[in-house]
């Protein structure tokens, strides 16, 4: 699988709720991408809620737009879902990535195949989206 995009995340402030069924945290976050596709940074407002059901595997669901410049040099955003779908045999976690683009030049990302792994990093995490 090919690398298409690596967003280094820095997480900002973290609600949380910790019930007798499970457990829901609210992480906000902050950020930016800087690879050969586009460059920018995470906008305001961005978050990943993540529940864990007691007995139950953890889910999450993170939602956040990027604004800066595509490969062609031109201003875009992009707006990425990304949602857990298990976990891999090194204990990474693996999600299914959309992505929505006003650009012309990453318009084909709305349409790829993406797969995307979350990897702990000093004061945050990175999140690699690679294309099957």
């Amino acid at each position: 699988m090919k690398e298409v995009l690596i967003i280094n995340v820095e997480i900002t402030a973290i609600d949380e709720i910790h019930g007798s069924k499970g457990e829901v945290a609210m992480i906000h976050f902050g950020g930016y991408a800087d690879c050969e596709l586009f460059k920018g940074k995470i906008m305001p407002g961005a978050v990943d809620t993540q529940k864990e059901l007691y007995g139950e595997d953890r889910i999450l669901s993170a939602r956040y737009m990027l604004q800066g410049t595509d490969c062609a040099g031109e201003e875009c955003r992009l707006f990425i879902e990304n949602n857990s779908i298990g976990v891999d045999s090194n204990g990474e976690m693996i999600t299914k990535p959309e992505i929505i683009t006003d650009s012309q030049e990453l318009a084909w990302l709305e349409r790829a195949d993406l797969r995307g792994s979350i990897r702990a990093i000093p004061k945050g995490i990175m999140i690699i989206i690679r294309k099957n």
